[in-house]
């Protein structure tokens, strides 16, 4: 049996709580990194006795476009899968159900999931610090009790809550522009998961096919892409009267 995971981590929360689910479970882990706009997602194939965590962050309550397009790409044919979806805090949402739908289209059986929280990749004061100890042991607990649903061959489907039709996709449009401090490094354009900028002038941005998955602020050695301190501002009201209570990690299995 080989462990794959599969994962969209543009600013490294949904791979941190990935590691956390995927390392206490069995096999030869073998990584697909969602954010790579260079793979081939058509050569990702799985066999039946195979295992996945696939795991995205919640856009808005969403899976990320990118991320259904390219797990759309890959075959699971018959591989068990653990549903993984990491939030900042205010809700996730209808993303759990819809990528419960893109995992079987893909050709994968879902046995489990799980709900979690990382630090808010655009306001980064929500859910500071989190996965902390707490979710840890939370997910650790989770991860041992995947284990044993997988060791025992069992292969119900979790009730998986969410909404069909799925909420609207949208939200706020959060660009992240160059400022004076960008020295043309050229490392936002290498690592931007859907290759928004310029490589050759990464001050360059196309704003319709950015998704706002903050990879190129979070790369920055020069602490020089900013986003519009208006549109900032606005979405950190509206989350600072949404993410008032802590929210706990959820498993549906």
């Amino acid at each position: 049996m080989s462990m794959f995971e599969i994962v969209l981590s543009p600013t490294g929360g949904t791979e941190k709580v990935s590691g956390l689910v995927t390392g206490t479970l069995d096999g030869n882990i073998v990584t697909v990194d969602l954010t790579d706009s260079g793979l081939d997602f058509h050569g990702v194939s799985m066999a039946k006795g195979d295992v996945a965590v696939i795991s995205v962050p919640s856009y808005a309550g969403r899976v990320p476009a990118v991320a259904v397009e390219r797990l759309g790409m890959v075959r699971g044919n018959g591989a068990r899968a653990v549903l993984v979806c990491v939030y900042g805090g205010r809700a996730f949402e209808d993303t759990l159900i819809e990528l419960e739908d893109v995992a079987k289209r893909a050709g994968f059986r879902v046995v489990a999931a799980v709900s979690a929280i990382a630090e808010h990749s655009v306001a980064r004061q929500f859910a500071a610090g989190r996965p902390d100890a707490q979710d840890v042991a939370q997910l650790s607990e989770f991860a041992q009790r995947i284990r044993q649903k997988l060791l025992d061959g069992a292969a119900s489907e979790p009730s998986i809550p969410g909404n069909r039709p799925y909420k609207q996709a949208g939200g706020h449009s959060m660009v992240p522009h160059a400022t004076e401090d960008c020295v043309s490094c050229g490392a936002c354009a290498a690592l931007c998961p859907v290759r928004a900028i310029d490589k050759d002038d990464p001050r360059q941005v196309d704003g319709e096919a950015c998704i706002s998955c903050m990879r190129c602020v979070s790369v920055c050695s020069q602490n020089a892409r900013k986003l519009d301190p208006n549109k900032l501002a606005a979405v950190t009201q509206m989350l600072s009267k949404a993410c008032v209570e802590r929210r706990e990690c959820e498993i549906f299995i």
